[in-house]
């Protein structure tokens, strides 16, 4: 296993998870962790390739965790905000399928997991870069698992409401309001990074494409998906309550 952002939050979650289960992991991040590995670099993932095809030989399963929280209302969010987060969460996530897919089809086995959020799966206000990214990481496992299908490689997404851990302190952007607003429901989450990884593990167990590993976020698609009226005036209200902040 290979794991990314795996010094604090969900991807240490994961790595104690895997490992309570007996499997290898490479623990990756921006230090704090066995493997420094830059996810918007290049040369960094393909040192990690090398480093596994040295010490394993291949790759069971990637997870793509590592990201960054962030957002803003159209208005107030910057070009340079949504560059950031593309070249992070999007961005890091291809280059680490990228890195690895070579390597999975030749040996004809391996999982790749790309954590994305609930975000990609419904459209909050005052969220756009948020979503859009998430959204896209959703399309990119999407297509990764058609892709590879034929190769004896799958490939999910997983899709978490909030839950606490310190991806908060990760936040930038100049819309304020909104970053309270978001750290509230952070910090009053009844879920944590353990629970969300238990979920994940259950997943991949599975074999689902798309992982959605709390209720609250499957009870937010389920409203999204049976209930379009209703999903779109909780989506207005709330991005009312936003512009009441300013």
């Amino acid at each position: 296993m290979l794991v990314t952002g795996a010094a604090s939050g969900l991807g240490a979650a994961l790595v104690r998870a895997f490992e309570a289960a007996g499997d290898r992991v490479l623990a990756t991040d921006l230090g704090g962790t066995g493997f420094d590995l830059d996810i918007t670099s290049d040369a960094d993932w393909a040192r990690a390739v090398e480093h596994v095809e040295a010490e394993w030989g291949g790759l069971d399963i990637l997870v793509n965790n590592a990201g960054v929280a962030g957002g803003g209302r159209l208005h107030l969010a910057t070009l340079e905000e949504w560059q950031w987060i593309f070249e992070i969460n999007l961005f890091g996530a291809v280059r680490g399928t990228r890195a690895f897919v070579p390597m999975l089809r030749e040996q004809g086995s391996g999982h790749i997991v790309n954590v994305a959020s609930l975000a990609g799966l419904v459209h909050p206000a005052g969220m756009a870069s948020y979503n859009a990214v998430k959204a896209a990481v959703v399309a990119l496992s999407e297509t990764t698992g058609h892709e590879l299908a034929g190769h004896g490689v799958r490939c999910s997404v997983v899709c978490p409401s909030y839950f606490r851990t310190n991806l908060m302190d990760s936040l930038q952007g100049a819309d304020t309001a909104l970053g309270t607003v978001i750290s509230g429901l952070v910090e009053s989450s009844p879920f944590t990074a353990e629970d969300i990884a238990a979920e994940v593990l259950a997943g991949i167990a599975r074999q689902q494409e798309v992982i959605i590993p709390d209720e609250a976020a499957r009870r937010a698609v389920d409203l999204k998906q049976n209930d379009r009226a209703g999903y779109d005036a909780v989506m207005r209200q709330q991005a009312a309550r936003l512009d009441r902040m300013d």
